[in-house]
């Protein structure tokens, strides 16, 4: 089978203005994956605007030409959508050829009835967005596009499905799955699958070969029991990958072929070692992450996922959740690459909608069909563990959704057994008819079409909820037909239902950040508790404000969970946007026990004394930084996490004194002082010794610029990221000295985006100038061929720099 991409060049346009389009019906040539949102003006009027921060909703057509030669009249020829946001249908020379609703779902076209051969043929997809998310969901053909050629005889397009049956030390059984399909008008066949697995280092160790026969117009399922000796294991620290190659022969010809890795490892889960991987208890470091790439908008491009994936485990986390949708395979190829467990969730909504016009129009007619094209998708991903049936699905609680439920998961089974099944509930959304009527007027006001604000609105009353009778009740059938029970803040219930319910398995599917001690601590003690995911591990747009500080706001106001505009992202990522670590990822490094320096997180000094209110996702707002010029003499506090007993802050040598820490303290001491220019250090003790220091310096008065390429390039479906920072002729970084950055790009690279992490954002980010945030900015770059590109960048007041990137 022959893949054949078919991302470039494709023309966008809408029929109405919005955005990006300077006219109605203008076109666009873009290249795929693409947002047709990104770049679009943001309209601080629009009508639930604040979940998908401001980006308007629309239609386009996306439309390419393709040549189909002469021969492929001998061929069998489709499409391969990796997800079309959303609602998408396809017509081939102005035919309908097929349609999907879910904008996350991976689908195929059989394009063989439609082609004209040995011409042009026009393929155009046409998506719609309303209000049908509850986050930034941008719009378009967000992922790549493929053409898949093949013989009449041919393996099926889903490919190759590889699984392991058993494992030892000195042996690994391999079961390898194809599907043949024969076209009618071939006469019977006898052929023969040759199946060869490949070790990381491109040698045969072990084959197959199998006569299989082919019956006219039907397809065949072939079954090989394949060994390996000595297996590597796949895991977070070794995740070795094999390849299984499959040829389809005709005597000595090649009549089709398909090629996919996979990953062997052994998954156990029992209430006394939680879950093992390969034989050793994990527990789960995990990060809720939205669909976006920051600047990039929603879309997956294959360097922009192994860079995420990178930051992510490099911050401490050794599991994602792809909240709440299906992952796209390049964030799964990532995970595979570098060692991070999925948990893969399907489904945000059943039939009760969080939005008007969401997917729960659709699930009833679709659900199965997207539930296949999940488990196809994730079959031979070692790094996908767990499937979650939902998010906070509303009927949880109630006879009939657990019912629907219950059928989900027998579906799933029925395709794959080698991963455990959760659902992500939300108990006090599964009652929530029901806690009407046993809590106070203030339930009254719950939206059940805005989970989050309904959350902000109980506060501190939720942990009181979580622990109800009635919950443990409602959710005891939607827990007990899948392997884990996943908790969506419900952390408090850990220790009372091991009594309750002894045979339970729980993870922490979705919890509070500023929480995390005390969370991680009961995942710690408990090993019915498999681990914990934040919301989030990564700043994201949409449901904007959830994670951001207010200050001085009247007591008796209600503050809405959303902030307004111009508010962009969410602002509760342990990394920004852009990629860059926030004081909390450190704090979380500290609380996971794998960083024993101490760190220093100071409160921006403008906001000294005044009465800060925090949302539930929110943290301290702070900079790990000490140039604060303008506020010399002024009083500051500082913010310093560590596990040792006591940490101890010097400025400018002169002792400020020592403070408990650990996790008796919540792993925190805050230093209220005055700010003085100069070296601010946080020394940290145990039993009177020095465990670690980490050290702040004020900078120097010249800036200059810095750039840094973060990633090489070698082709172009790769993109290279630059960092742009202000520092000192030391580089010590200058946060608190903004500028507007000019970056210009000339040669066989591109500027795709352009911005800063600054969470109430203006700007856009596809031009080619926009002012730093807390002194930095990201530039992100796509080749246009080989040779050489030229960098450069300006700011006002700093030497412009410039730098040759070969490509």
């Amino acid at each position: 089978m022959k893949i054949i991409s078919i991302n470039e060049n494709w023309m966008v346009r809408q029929p109405a203005e919005v955005g990006f389009l300077k006219k109605p019906g203008e076109a666009l040539i873009v290249n795929l994956p693409h947002d047709a949102v990104i770049n679009s003006l943001r309209d601080s009027s629009l009508e639930d605007g604040a979940q998908r921060a401001f980006f308007p909703t629309g239609v386009w057509e996306y439309i390419k030409e393709l040549e189909i030669p002469k021969e492929y009249t001998e061929k069998h020829v489709e499409l391969r959508f990796e997800g079309a946001f959303t609602r998408a249908m396809v017509y081939i020379n102005g035919f309908f050829a097929g349609q999907r609703p879910y904008g996350y779902s991976e689908f195929y076209i059989d394009t063989d009835k439609f082609l004209n051969y040995g011409e042009k043929n026009e393929i155009k997809v046409v998506v719609r967005t309303t209000n049908d998310a509850r986050w930034y969901a941008g719009a378009g053909l967000q992922r790549p596009v493929s053409m898949l050629v093949s013989n009449l005889t041919h393996f099926s397009a889903k490919g190759v499905k590889v699984s392991t049956s058993n494992i030892s030390n000195e042996q690994a059984v391999i079961i390898v799955e194809n599907i043949i399909q024969s076209n009618e008008l071939l006469p019977t066949q006898t052929l023969r699958v040759v199946t060869e697995i490949y070790d990381e280092n491109n040698k045969i160790i072990s084959i197959d070969n199998s006569p299989i026969t082919v019956f006219r117009s039907e397809s065949v399922n072939v079954h090989q029991r394949m060994y390996i000796n000595n297996p590597c294991l796949w895991g977070e620290d070794s995740p070795h990958l094999y390849t299984c190659h499959v040829k389809l022969m005709r005597n000595d010809e090649i009549i089709d072929e398909t090629t996919d890795t996979f990953g062997i490892r052994q998954l156990s889960l029992d209430n006394e070692q939680g879950l093992c991987v390969n034989g050793k208890q994990v527990k789960l470091r995990g990060a809720c992450i939205h669909r976006d790439n920051g600047l990039l908008g929603a879309v997956s491009i294959p360097a922009a996922e192994m860079r995420r994936i990178k930051k992510l485990k490099e911050a401490g986390f050794n599991a994602i959740r792809s909240a709440h949708y299906p992952a796209s395979r390049a964030l799964l190829a990532a995970c595979d690459f570098l060692g991070m467990f999925v948990m893969e969730e399907s489904f945000d909504v059943w039939t009760n909608p969080k939005n008007n016009f969401d997917y729960s129009l659709d699930f009833n007619e679709w659900w199965e069909r997207d539930i296949e094209a999940m488990i196809d998708k994730d079959y031979n991903r070692p790094s996908v563990i767990i499937y979650s049936i939902g998010n906070e699905i509303m009927e949880t609680g109630n006879p009939h959704g657990a019912t629907r439920g219950r059928k989900i998961i027998e579906k799933i089974r029925s395709l794959d057994v080698s991963r455990f099944t959760l659902n992500s509930i939300n108990g006090m959304f599964s009652v929530m008819d029901r806690l009407k009527d046993q809590m106070m007027k203030k339930a009254e006001e719950m939206s059940q079409k805005d989970i989050n604000q309904a959350m902000t609105d109980v506060g501190e009353r939720v942990k009181q909820v979580m622990r109800m009778e009635l919950i443990g009740d409602a959710t005891e059938e939607a827990f007990s037909y899948v392997d884990i029970a996943g908790y969506n803040y419900m952390d408090g219930r850990y220790e009372m239902d091991k009594e309750l319910f002894p045979n339970r398995i729980i993870c922490g599917s979705e919890t509070y950040p500023s929480n995390i001690d005390k969370s991680w601590q009961l995942v710690r003690d408990y090993n019915h508790v498999i681990g914990d995911f934040t919301w989030t591990g990564w700043d994201y747009l949409g449901e904007i404000g959830i994670g951001r500080v207010v200050y001085d706001a009247p007591g008796n106001v209600r503050l809405e969970h959303k902030g307004d505009y111009p508010w962009i992202t969410a602002w509760c990522g342990d990394l920004d946007i852009t990629g860059f670590r926030r004081p909390i990822s450190y704090y979380r490094e500290i609380v996971f026990n794998i960083r024993k320096e101490p760190y220093i997180a100071v409160f921006r000094p403008e906001h000294y004394g005044k009465d800060a209110r925090l949302m539930h996702w929110s943290w301290s707002d702070t900079v790990s930084g000490w140039s604060w010029g303008g506020y010399e003499g002024k009083p500051i506090k500082v913010e310093v996490y560590s596990d040792a007993d006591e940490v101890e802050l010097l400025l400018n040598g002169n002792n400020l004194g020592r403070m408990p820490t650990g996790e008796s303290n919540r792993f925190k001491a805050i230093f209220d002082t005055i700010y003085q220019p100069g070296e601010l250090i946080a020394i940290a003790y145990s039993s009177g010794v020095e465990t670690g220091r980490y050290k702040l310096q004020s900078t120097e008065r010249d800036i200059v610029l810095n750039i840094e390429q973060e990633t090489n390039c070698s082709n172009e479906n790769e993109l290279i990221y630059i960092n742009i920072s202000l520092t000192d002729k030391n580089n010590n970084p200058c946060h608190n000295f903004d500028r507007q950055v000019e970056v210009t790009v000339v040669g066989a690279a591109g500027l795709v985006a352009l911005g800063s992490a600054k969470p109430d954002n203006t700007e856009g980010y596809f031009k080619n100038n926009h002012r730093t945030f807390d002194g930095r900015l990201l530039a992100i770059l796509r080749p246009k061929g080989s040779g050489a590109a030229s960098i450069k960048v300006a700011a006002e007041g700093c030497c412009t720099v410039e730098q040759v990137l070969n490509i």
